[in-house]
């Protein structure tokens, strides 16, 4: 079962990283907190407009129809010498009669007398008829009113029409300004949230041990500091801002609905479960692919990284097309799972979002012919239409949220895998320096293992005098590499000592320990930059007097002085430009500008060829002076002048002395030299 998959079953580490995401989120807690009240006022503003519709068909566009009465002064209206107003305008002691407006196919009509609302309308010889059902209804005295008649009767409506529509224009525009405010917020505070990740990402993978970095594959580790936090920001930046604005529509939407009508507020509330059901069913099914995609796309990152890394040799040895194939496997993987989540998403999310609002359109006309049979009443054209709009408008949000489960989900698994690197036990950078060394170092019955049970190391007995140089030899496997590992702190020793002037390194701060420590690798890494600071490593106290000691010192001098740029040539990734001699030789000046007490040469020679090693050789002679030394060596040419060659074996020292007593034993250090020696003289006279 993959992490994936247990992420899914393990609530508790859900919780953990929902935790985890808010307490980031809290460092942008005030942006974050009013970009989601300007949301609110945002989502207020857009959703009053349904509403302001209602008044103006209710009360101005069909309200000339209603209400109206004959006064004995103070009307709004002057018709036939007489004056008429609104029943809600005048005073009751100020009305003599309810009249009527009515519109029928042929134009608007007085009525002097109220008139039954709905029905068909008919006007004959100035007598209106009114047939609602089996009954009919006939008012005498008709007139129709002019154009300018009806337009004095609607003036006041058409006003206040004019200035409602001012209204929500200005509401949207407000609308508008908050959510471009909001959303410069919340994008704003995304990023920086991200910025601080990464930030906090880089700076724990600084102080994780080497350990972790041997058994978790490089790509798989880029991908948790990119990928991942890219889908994080995404989380923040977009998931978060329209869940949120999903939620609060919803229930801006039910609360007006139960504003309109009680009744329809009261049905609308059946979308509440059919949606908490309808988002579980959809997690559920997309849950286990969302997780896929995840782990495919690291799959492919580690295995991009590792291609990349070994190009070389895939094209030495003719394997693009495996390659190829490999890689086309994971990656027609991650097309079939994304299908499946298109398709799901494509059933669950438009179409059933579509189902849905017809639903709950039908659920208003049963509710309303309900209503109708009961008491006899009938909901207001504005509300219907108020109604009609809200429901189209609650399946924006609600469709909005299902679209964001999905990214919901891979974030929370990002987010998950980049938490789980940061759980990581690191280790501090100690403040903390110590005087320079002496150089003494000894290993006092060190026993050493990478997994349990397994010793790589043992009862190693081991004593450099100050400025002594120390020769490990052996078969691959023998242990030498662990013991470098264990002098440069990457790991500690399982039992025994480890001590450097008679201090035990365990109780000593790493970083203070490797201050005084330098170290030269087989196949030297150069950072993307300049041949200066390939030497300096950033470090400003190294003047440039030291880096030209430490140049010429080593011999570098001879191909630097030479470069167009000298010493601020630029240099790409891994030094690819310059030969494998003279990124040795920049690596031996940069530790010689570090001046360390003790120095590591992990086959420092085996990659170079004869002349460079001839130069490298002289190299040696400056840089190890004075200095406690421990040379990893194939070539056994290379060590003859050394203080003490161990030889080792399985883990074990099968043999020390110097190169005279070694060869004087005629055990296995003779026997490696004789090979040695006869393969030389081989190669020589062919």
């Amino acid at each position: 079962m993959n992490e994936e998959e247990l992420y899914v079953l393990d609530p508790v580490r859900r919780k953990t990283t929902i935790r985890s995401l808010v307490r980031y989120a809290m460092h942008e807690k005030r942006a974050i907190f009013l970009g989601l009240f300007l949301l609110i006022l945002a989502v207020g503003a857009e959703l009053t407009g349904p509403y302001i519709a209602k008044v103006i068909i209710d009360e101005h566009i069909v309200a000339i129809e209603k209400d109206w009465v004959e006064v004995t002064e103070g009307g709004a209206v002057e018709y036939a010498d007489r004056q008429f107003a609104k029943t809600a305008d005048v005073p009751a002691s100020a009305v003599l009669r309810p009249i009527a407006i009515v519109q029928s196919k042929d134009g608007y009509y007085f009525v002097p007398e109220k008139v039954v609302s709905g029905g068909e309308r008919s006007v004959t010889d100035g007598t209106l008829t009114v047939t609602r059902g089996t009954d009919t209804y006939r008012y005498p005295d008709v007139t129709q009113l002019t154009q300018g008649q009806v337009y004095d009767f609607y003036a006041s409506d058409l006003k206040a029409i004019g200035w409602l529509s001012l209204f929500y224009i200005i509401l949207l525009l407000l609308a508008a300004g908050l959510n471009w405010i909001q959303q410069i917020l919340l994008q704003r505070s995304a990023h920086k949230i991200v910025k601080r990740m990464r930030l906090d990402v880089f700076s724990h993978l600084q102080r994780l041990p080497v350990r972790y970095f041997d058994q978790t594959p490089i790509g798989k580790i880029v991908s948790r500091v990119t990928n991942d936090t890219e889908t994080i920001r995404d989380l923040y930046l977009g998931v978060l801002a329209r869940v949120f604005s999903g939620l609060i529509t919803m229930a801006g939407i039910l609360v007006a609905m139960f504003f309109l009508d009680v009744r329809l507020g009261l049905a609308s509330l059946v979308i509440i479960p059919i949606v908490y059901f309808w988002i579980q069913l959809f997690q559920k099914l997309a849950t286990e692919n969302n997780f896929k995609v995840r782990s495919l796309v690291a799959d492919m990152n580690g295995q991009l990284n590792e291609n990349i890394q070994t190009m070389p040799i895939i094209q030495a040895y003719a394997r693009e097309k495996e390659v190829l194939a490999e890689f086309e496997q994971k990656n027609e993987e991650n097309y079939q799972t994304r299908s499946k989540l298109l398709r799901l998403e494509a059933l669950m999310s438009h179409n059933l979002s579509y189902f849905l609002k017809n639903l709950t359109l039908a659920l208003l006309i049963w509710v309303v012919a309900g209503k109708s049979l009961t008491d006899g009443t009938f909901l207001s054209l504005g509300i219907l239409y108020a109604y009609i709009d809200y429901v189209s408008r609650l399946f924006e949000p609600v469709t909005q949220i299902m679209n964001q489960l999905s990214p919901l989900q891979q974030a929370l698994v990002s987010a998950d895998r980049m938490f789980q690197l940061l759980d990581e036990k690191g280790e501090d950078v100690e403040k903390g320096r110590l005087p320079r060394f002496a150089g003494r170092v000894q290993f006092k019955q060190v026993e050493f293992s990478y997994d349990p049970g397994h010793p790589v190391l043992q009862q190693i007995e081991i004593e450099a005098r100050p400025g002594a140089t120390i020769a490990l030899v052996g078969h691959t496997g023998s242990g030498k590499s662990s013991i470098m590992n264990l002098l440069m702190r990457f790991y500690d020793p399982s039992a025994g000592q480890l001590l450097i002037d008679g201090q035990d390194v365990t109780t000593l701060p790493k970083q203070a320990v490797r201050d005084h420590m330098g170290i030269v690798l087989q196949d030297p890494f150069l950072f993307t930059g300049t041949i200066r600071t390939n030497i300096t490593l950033g470090n400003p106290s190294t003047s440039d007097e030291r880096i030209r000691e430490a140049i010429v010192a080593v011999g570098a001098d001879r191909f630097i002085d030479r470069l167009p740029k000298g010493l601020d040539q630029p240099v790409i990734e891994k030094g690819a430009t310059l030969s494998a001699g003279e990124r040795q030789l920049i690596s031996f000046a940069r530790a010689l500008a570090f001046d360390p007490a003790i120095l590591v040469l992990d086959e420092a020679t085996a990659s170079v060829d004869s002349e460079t090693e001839a130069m490298i050789q002289e190299a040696l002679l400056t840089l190890t002076k004075g200095r406690t030394t421990f040379i990893i060596a194939h070539r056994l040419s290379t060590i003859k002048d050394a203080d003490e060659i161990i030889v080792l074996d399985r883990g074990q020292i099968a043999e020390r002395g110097t190169h005279e007593e070694l060869l004087g034993k005629h055990q296995i250090y003779a026997k490696m030299y004789a090979l040695q020696s006869k393969r030389n003289l081989e190669l020589k006279s062919s």
